[in-house]
């Protein structure tokens, strides 16, 4: 079985022919690089289109511009990019998958791919550029990857979770439990990823109230299909369950629910590679010039209101329309949080997929490409 969290092989291989790069911004120098860039104010992204990334409120509003903003800037010749995504039927791909559909891409000038491929599979492809970006997650695997050179950049998020869902830990109870106390200590979980992905975080946060940590349970990585199967027939006693899967145990009594992903703080999103960071840093902030707009024009709400947009959404999926109006709306949000990058690496180090001193969040974000694509500037 391959492991997320371990691409030795691959991220060698690559790091052998190719040698690492800067990225054309960092968070506490100028904008710099590629050419010193430009930022203007953008026409219907004011002053709700950037929040402060210090902000850590769940109660925050995500950032937003005005339906179709910000308008596209076509590029002077159309530009191919490839963007490997590890499903296209999951929800949190909605906005690429509609973006794709709605032409939004196109109007920037670009003839966008989009490749399922497993982040492990993926990462190296990245790094030497043969990908343009991935839709994933900045898991351990990736921040080994930058530890040993890769030039990767986590730009951009992609949602966090409304107040009502209950995606995340669940467990199923024993005798005498009940949610207020459990036990997890010793617990098996169950777990699409396994170590390393960036669940560590949250999950962390909830073990601790749990009386158990993240180097105190036992991980079974499971395929996506059968890790309800495996809490539900005693194959584990916890599982992480995503949307929609969880409303299969809610509200039976021998289950409980523990606690999901912090309430606004995506975990994940766009991650660049060196052919935008350095070579076409036009097209990087193009893509995200039309991501945006696709969620300040089709996910700015509860999008999940309309029931034309949800048959549209459920077709485009390919789900099924009543499992995609059983949880709630996403909340899309393309911006990323102070200090997220940190915590997570603190969970992967508790883990014992990630050692030494952590990265600095120069070298694992940059938040420069939307900060220019909704006009503002720090």
């Amino acid at each position: 079985m391959r492991g997320r969290t371990y691409v030795v092989a691959a991220m060698t291989a690559v790091l052998l022919t190719s040698a690492a790069c800067s990225s054309p911004y960092e968070d506490t120098a100028p904008r710099a690089g590629a050419g010193k860039r430009t930022v203007s104010p953008v026409e219907g992204c004011g002053a709700t289109s950037w929040t402060d990334p210090a902000d850590l409120s769940p109660s925050r509003l995500p950032a937003r511009c005005q339906p179709g903003a910000p308008a596209p800037k076509p590029l002077a010749k159309t530009e191919k990019l490839t963007i490997a995504t590890g499903t296209l039927s999951a929800e949190y791909v909605a906005p690429l998958q509609v973006a794709l559909d709605k032409g939004e891409f196109e109007r920037e000038g670009l003839d966008v791919t989009l490749k399922v491929l497993p982040t492990p599979d993926a990462l190296p492809l990245l790094a030497k550029g043969d990908l343009d970006a991935i839709w994933a997650a900045p898991e351990a695997a990736v921040m080994n990857g930058l530890r040993g050179g890769f030039d990767i950049k986590w730009v951009a998020g992609n949602f966090s979770p409304d107040p009502g869902s209950k995606s995340g830990l669940w467990v199923r109870l024993k005798d005498g439990e009940s949610a207020s106390q459990v036990s997890m200590a010793g617990r098996r979980l169950g777990t699409m990823i396994g170590k390393g992905s960036v669940i560590a975080y949250p999950m962390e946060k909830t073990l601790e109230k749990h009386g158990g940590g993240l180097d105190e349970i036992q991980y079974q990585q499971l395929g996506s299909a059968d890790v309800l199967t495996a809490l539900e027939n005693g194959g584990v006693d916890s599982a992480w369950l995503l949307d929609p899967v969880w409303r299969k145990v809610d509200g039976q009594p021998a289950y409980a629910f523990l606690g999901g992903q912090p309430q606004g703080e995506p975990l994940g999103g766009l991650l660049y590679g060196p052919s935008l960071l350095q070579r076409d840093v036009d097209a990087g902030v193009a893509l995200l010039r039309a991501y945006i707009r696709t969620v300040n024009s089709y996910f700015a709400t509860d999008y999940k209101d309309d029931e034309a947009y949800v048959t549209y959404l459920a077709k485009l999926l390919k789900a099924d329309k009543q499992i995609l109006r059983s949880t709630p709306s996403l909340r899309m949000d393309w911006e990323i949080r102070k200090g997220t990058t940190d915590r997570l690496q603190a969970a992967y180090t508790a883990q014992g997929v990630f050692e030494g001193d952590p990265l600095p969040e120069s070298r694992t974000v940059d938040r420069a490409l939307y900060e220019e694509a909704v006009g503002h500037r720090p």
